[in-house]
């Protein structure tokens, strides 16, 4: 079947390939009852959930803990007229746990910013959407 629109569904395994791939992304979140978008660098951790590290102070970790938020990901080529977009949706948690924070100081996502308290917030992969962009694509 071909698709007119020229998007391909993409399901959870490629979804989750494709934001291994790249370093950043934007979390999208709740402020003062109103969305809020901020672009962060993340990683994926082995459970396929998004890490990322921010101050302990900051607007993103007060309002994040405990919610569930969307994470968004994408990749395009203007060019082609070419790419992929990706959603993770869940709730999102600042990992409290000592061993875990300590754990991921060594391997998961170092802030692009310089942080003197970060902490690490996660994000849980309860819904994982994606979308790719291209000549028509043709689905068997």
């Amino acid at each position: 079947m071909v698709h007119n629109d020229g998007f391909r569904t993409l399901d959870r395994q490629e979804c989750l390939r494709l934001l291994a791939k790249v370093p950043v992304g934007r979390v999208v979140y709740t402020r003062s009852a109103l969305p809020a978008i901020l672009p962060v660098n993340f990683c994926l951790d082995t459970d396929f959930s998004v890490l990322l590290c921010t101050s302990s102070g900051s607007d993103l970790a007060r309002a994040v803990d405990g919610v569930v938020v969307a994470f968004e990901a994408d990749e395009f080529d203007a060019a082609t007229r070419s790419g992929w977009s990706v959603v993770v949706t869940g709730r999102a948690g600042v990992v409290t746990d000592p061993a875990e924070h300590e754990a991921l100081t060594r391997t998961g996502p170092r802030s692009w910013m310089p942080l003197h308290d970060g902490v690490f917030v996660r994000i849980e992969p309860e819904m994982v959407t994606g979308r790719e962009l291209g000549a028509a694509h043709s689905t068997d």
